[in-house]
Parts: structure tokens; sequence; C-alpha cells
């Protein structure tokens, strides 16, 4: 599969992520990352927002559920 390039950097490019809703419901393409760490541009859709840029945590402190 092709990913995008990221606009951003040119390098890296930019790959879904997925995630759980509050009911347990799959949320496909959730996230788009940029796969270059020195990059770090992503997109994020919260309750119907879109959000660019936030901050990206290792999740090595996730809380698991």
């Amino acid at each position: 599969m092709d990913f995008p390039k990221c606009l951003k950097c040119k390098v890296g490019e930019l790959v879904p992520l997925s995630d759980f809703g509050s009911q347990g419901a799959a949320i496909h393409y959730k996230a788009w990352v940029c796969t270059n760490p020195e990059c770090g541009f992503n997109l994020k859709i919260r309750n119907g927002d879109l959000y660019v840029n936030e901050p990206i945590n290792s999740g090595a402190n996730a809380r698991i559920r």
C-alpha cells in the first residue's frame, strides 16, 4: 500500500492510525502521522473537530483498559 508523502518535511509518509470510541466501536483513520520522527506532523479527529500538530506522546505511560 502506498501512503502519501508528508507535505511538511517531504521525507516521511503519512500513515493512518485507528482507535476505539468510548462505546468500543472501531474508529478507522482517526489520525494521520508522519513517519519521520524529526517532523512530527499529525492530523487528528476528535469529536468531529480536526486538530493539526498536537504534541505526540510516546505512549509509555498509557493506561491499559
